[in-house]
């Protein structure tokens, strides 16, 4: 497995990272083995970055992760965790964000305890609280690595403006935020800010939630439980178009002897080595699947290929519902 690192100032970590929010039911039923096997075999090939949420099925998935980690080195592994999103049980759902700095202490001593672990490698709220200023949130989390609760400031899912707010209060390891083929807002501003600052980029969605991986058919039907069931991208209509661009995406699979997700895994991580594509496999299969992309050397030629491919803005649907498109940094 390659090493990247994470802008100038964060860890070395894996060229490919695993994010384990489909193994807490944001996709349906997730079988708990076969994630914990998955976790296992994604150590085992070398990979070193695990990201997770500690509102992924309200620690449903730190819990998990503390179980599929148990004995292993703690220096063997990093961890990459998300905070400040509110829900409340049952259907209550999204309840807003929490980025006030005693919640950020309280929402870590949380994780640190369902985790097992002494530390964070990477802590980062979620989304941007309106309500609290970003300098707080930070401020808080730098009161953490000083007393050695967490290694590393991450954000997510903010603009270039508050990238630099929060920079300058603390250096920044690295910004979680969709990138794929079909989401590629952050070219425009805040890509080439997070290089002028030296911030690395771990890019989350690289599949789209699995419409741009090969498997995904327009008459396929999400389970119960299922997020894709309201992303308008799958939606009627949508989802048919984007799937003839994932058509268009697998002749130059073919072409160059790989899959459709190899593909699309391997563009992402080809836009530079500041970037870490995320990828959430759930089942050893799909892991599996996914490793080869690093091995992959795509030529000048075949990204112009894939740019014929697959436009930019070529995709038809929000990344997210529009009740969540206000809290992201970026659109589609």
């Amino acid at each position: 497995m390659q090493m990247r690192t994470l802008g100038t100032t964060g860890p070395a970590v894996s060229a490919l990272g695993l994010g384990a929010m489909g193994m807490s039911g944001a996709y349906g039923e997730a079988d708990r083995a076969e994630s914990i096997a998955t976790v296992h075999a994604a150590l085992e090939n070398g990979v070193t970055l695990i990201d997770t949420g500690d509102f992924y099925a309200m620690g449903h998935n730190e819990l998990l992760l503390a179980e599929a980690l148990r004995g292993r080195d703690r220096d063997s592994y990093k961890l990459s965790v998300k905070f400040g999103m509110l829900r409340g049980p049952g259907s209550s759902g999204f309840g807003g964000y929490d980025g006030r700095p005693e919640a950020v202490k309280n929402f870590l001593a949380y994780s640190l305890t369902r985790l097992g672990t002494d530390h964070i490698d990477i802590y980062r709220p979620a989304r941007l609280d309106p309500a609290v200023p970003i300098e707080e949130t930070v401020g808080a989390i730098k009161e953490m690595v000083d007393a050695g609760y967490v290694r590393h400031v991450g954000l997510s899912e903010v603009d270039a403006a508050t990238i630099r707010r929060a920079h300058a209060v603390h250096p920044v390891a690295d910004l979680q935020i969709e990138y794929s083929l079909i989401s590629r807002a952050v070219e425009a501003d805040i890509l080439p800010t997070l290089r002028e600052l030296g911030i690395g980029l771990t890019a989350y969605g690289v599949l789209s939630r699995g419409l741009i991986s090969g498997h995904w058919s327009a008459d396929h039907i999400a389970g119960p439980g299922d997020s894709r069931n309201f992303s308008p991208r799958f939606s009627s209509g949508n989802v048919e178009h984007n799937l003839a661009l994932v058509e268009a995406l697998r002749r130059v699979a073919e072409a160059k002897g790989c899959t459709v997700a190899q593909l699309a895994i391997a563009w992402v991580a080809a836009q530079g080595e500041d970037i870490v594509p995320l990828v959430g496999a759930r089942t050893r299969e799909r892991l599996a699947e996914a490793l080869p992309a690093m091995d992959l050397n795509l030529t000048a030629d075949d990204l112009a290929e894939i740019e014929k491919a697959v436009p930019p803005s070529a995709a038809r649907g929000d990344r997210y519902p529009s009740a969540f498109m206000s809290n992201l940094g970026v659109g589609n």
